[in-house]
C-alpha cells in the first residue's frame, strides 16, 4: 500500500471528512438532545460514529482495493432530530432494529439486485443531481464572502492548468491561508479531551421498531445506500454491494449501544475521493478512503474537541472547496447520464427531482428522482405484449 500512498489522495481524504463533519455534525447533536442524551452521550456519539466510519472506510477499501467511503446517516439523525416523546433506551433498540435490516438487505443480495435494475444513465443523473447542489452552493457563497471564494476558485483554476493534480489541495491552503490572514480561524470554542464511550441499555418495543427502527431504515438506504452505490457506477468502482452494506449494518448494530444510529455508503464525500482529483490512477484512489478513515478515527477519539477544529473554519471555506473538488465529478456524471439518446429524458427528469430536494414522506430526493427516472423509461420504451395469431 505504501507505494499507492500520494499527497493528492491523503489531501482528498481529509477534505471529504471536513466537508462530512461541518456540513451535518449539528444536526447529529441536535438528533442527540432530542433524544434526551447527556452531554457524555452526545461525546459517546461521535466516538462510536467516527470509530464506526473509520473502520467500515478502512477495511473495506482494503479489501477491495477500491475507493469506498462511509458515512453517517445525515437524513436518519434528521429523523430523530425530529422525534419525540422517545427515550434514548428505546431509541436505542430502534437503532438496533435498523441496523438488523440493513444487515439483512445487504447479506441477502436483495438490495443488490434492486441496484443492478437501474439504468447507467439514471444511476449517473441521480449522481450529478446530488452534487450539483454543492456546486451551486460554491457559487452562490461568493455573495457573502466574493473575496475568499474568488481567491479560492482563481487558485483552482491556476492549478488546473500548472498542476492538476494537486489543484484541489492549492484551494484548501489558499482558503486557509486567507481566512487565518484574516482573523477568521478561532479556537476558542474548542473544548479539549478525549471521546469516552457510554454505554446505552437499548430498550426494544413495537412502538420504537416501526416509529424509528423501520424509517430509520428506509430512509437511510433511499437516501444514502442508493445513491452511495450510484456514485460508485458512476465513478467506475466495482465494489461488490452486498457485503459492503451487510458491513455497515453489522459495524453499526456493534456500536448501536454507544450511539451509533446508522452507518452507510458515502454519496458526496465518496465522490471526493473517487475522482481523478484523488489521483490519476484508479487502482490507487483507495488510498483517499483510507486516509478519511484515519480522519474519522482522529474524529472519533477527540470528541468534541476535533469537531471544534473543524467548525473553526468558515462556511464560505467549507462550501466551497466541497464545490470546487466535485466540479469535474459533476460534469462528468452529467455526460455519462446523457450520452445515451434513449435514456435522455429520464436522466434529464432523475437529474431535475434529486437536485430540486424534494421530500415525501419523510424520503429524500435521490429516490424520488430514480423512481421518476425509472417511470420515465417505462413508459418511454413499453412495449405491449404480442398476441399470436389465431
Amino acid at each position: 500500500m505504501l507505494k499507492d500512498v500520494s499527497f493528492s489522495a491523503v489531501v482528498a481524504g481529509f477534505i471529504a471528512v471536513l466537508v462530512g463533519i461541518t456540513s451535518s455534525i449539528a444536526i447529529v447533536f441536535q438528533a442527540a438532545q432530542a433524544l434526551g442524551a447527556t452531554p457524555a452521550q452526545t461525546t459517546s456519539w461521535v466516538w462510536a460514529l467516527g470509530v464506526g466510519m473509520a473502520v467500515t472506510s478502512i477495511g473495506l477499501s482494503l479489501w477491495v482495493r477500491q475507493p469506498v467511503l462511509t458515512a453517517w446517516s445525515t437524513p436518519g439523525a434528521a429523523l430523530l432530530a425530529g422525534t419525540h416523546g422517545v427515550s434514548l433506551s428505546s431509541a436505542t433498540g430502534g437503532f438496533i432494529i435498523s441496523a438488523v435490516l440493513i444487515t439483512i438487505a445487504g447479506a441477502s443480495g436483495l438490495f443488490e439486485r434492486l441496484m443492478g435494475r437501474v439504468p447507467v444513465a439514471i444511476a449517473a443523473a441521480l449522481l450529478a443531481g446530488v452534487l450539483t447542489r454543492f456546486g451551486l452552493d460554491a457559487a452562490l457563497a461568493v455573495h457573502g464572502d466574493a473575496w475568499l471564494v474568488g481567491t479560492m476558485a482563481l487558485a483552482f483554476v491556476v492549478g488546473r492548468r500548472f498542476w492538476p493534480r494537486y489543484a484541489v489541495p492549492g484551494v484548501l491552503g489558499a482558503g486557509i491561508a486567507l481566512a487565518a490572514a484574516s482573523g477568521r480561524i478561532t479556537l476558542a470554542g474548542v473544548q479539549w479531551g478525549w471521546a469516552q464511550p457510554v454505554f446505552v441499555m437499548p430498550a426494544f418495543s413495537l412502538q420504537s421498531a416501526i416509529g424509528l427502527g423501520l424509517p430509520l431504515f428506509i430512509v437511510t438506504m433511499a437516501s444514502q445506500n442508493l445513491p452511495g452505490v450510484a456514485a460508485q457506477r458512476a465513478a467506475g468502482v466495482t465494489a461488490p454491494v452486498s457485503p459492503v452494506i451487510a458491513s455497515t449494518g453489522l459495524a453499526t448494530l456493534l456500536l448501536a449501544p454507544f450511539g451509533s444510529f446508522g452507518l452507510n455508503l458515502a454519496a458526496i464525500t465518496a465522490a471526493i475521493c473517487m475522482g481523478p482529483e484523488a489521483h490519476p490512477d484508479p487502482k490507487r484512489r483507495y488510498v483517499a478512503p483510507v486516509a478519511a478513515g484515519l480522519f474519522y478515527l482522529v474524529v472519533g477519539l477527540g470528541g468534541g474537541a476535533v469537531v471544534g477544529l473543524m467548525a473553526a473554519f468558515p462556511h464560505a471555506l467549507v462550501v466551497a472547496v466541497a464545490g470546487l473538488a466535485l466540479l469535474g465529478t459533476i460534469a462528468g456524471a452529467l455526460s455519462q447520464a446523457l450520452v445515451v439518446e434513449k435514456h435522455r429524458d429520464a436522466a434529464a427528469l432523475t437529474f431535475l427531482v434529486t437536485l430540486s430536494g424534494v421530500n415525501l414522506a419523510g424520503i429524500g430526493a435521490p429516490f424520488w428522482g430514480v423512481v421518476a427516472g425509472a417511470l420515465a423509461l417505462g413508459v418511454q420504451h413499453f412495449r405491449a405484449p404480442v398476441r399470436p395469431a389465431p
